[in-house]
């Protein structure tokens, strides 16, 4: 298992977008040499250096600190669209190889590198803004429904630099079942399962743990 790339985005002006500003930091691209990652404070953007979160009610924070996705689930996407998909092209901050991250548990820890290690928090969900970036007819609903599934949320537990070729370590597994494909099924497609989802209310990513709940209280499960 291995980090294939580190990817930022640079904050730019699109007619995609409906975040403040029309601005947007989704399109993200390689960087060369150590990127520090960090915890951002409360109502902080990107825990990566040098990227761009512009949304700050759907993105960033300490919950959402870093985006990752699977090499492999990249290339399932490039068969389906008929184009070549490089690193950083689903916004991305960490793009792996070797490692199943739609098949993560929430609460899941990895190492990257010899310091930094990040927690898995949930899977990010499809917006109007990654459509318009990646100009594909009902893009949300496409990505919603495939099993390639879509890519990991992750909060920083230990700040540290990385670069592409770092190793990647998965040093801890909670013991529930909730994946990252299981909690944005139940988010996404059905929501009569997101009850079932906290068992893992301990690592959840804020938006989603309070939907969760929500669910929960209005049905009384």
């Amino acid at each position: 298992m291995e980090l294939l790339s580190v990817n930022v985005g640079r904050p730019r002006t699109v007619d995609y977008t409906n975040a403040p500003g029309g601005r947007t930091g989704i399109d993200k691209r390689p960087v060369d040499g150590p990127v520090l990652i960090t915890a951002p404070a409360p109502g902080g953007a990107s825990g990566v250096a040098g990227d761009a979160v512009c949304d700050l009610r759907f993105h960033g924070g300490p919950d959402r600190a870093v985006h990752a996705f699977a090499r492999e689930d990249m290339e399932v996407w490039e068969g389906e669209l008929g184009r070549p998909l490089p690193p950083g092209s689903f916004g991305e901050n960490l793009t792996t190889r070797g490692l199943d991250v739609n098949g993560a548990l929430i609460g899941e820890r990895w190492r990257i590198g010899p310091d930094l290690v990040l927690e898995v928090t949930g899977g990010r969900i499809p917006c109007r803004t990654f459509a318009g970036f990646v100009q594909e007819d009902a893009w949300v609903r496409r990505l919603n429904r495939s099993p390639a599934g879509p890519g990991a949320l992750l909060r920083v537990i230990e700040p540290g630099e990385v670069r592409a070729g770092d190793p990647v370590e998965v040093v801890h597994r909670p013991a529930h079942p909730i994946t990252v494909t299981r909690l944005h099924h139940a988010a996404t497609a059905d929501r009569s399962l997101l009850p079932s989802t906290l068992v893992a209310a301990e690592w959840m990513e804020s938006g989603l743990l309070a939907l969760a709940r929500n669910h929960a209280e209005k049905y009384g499960e």
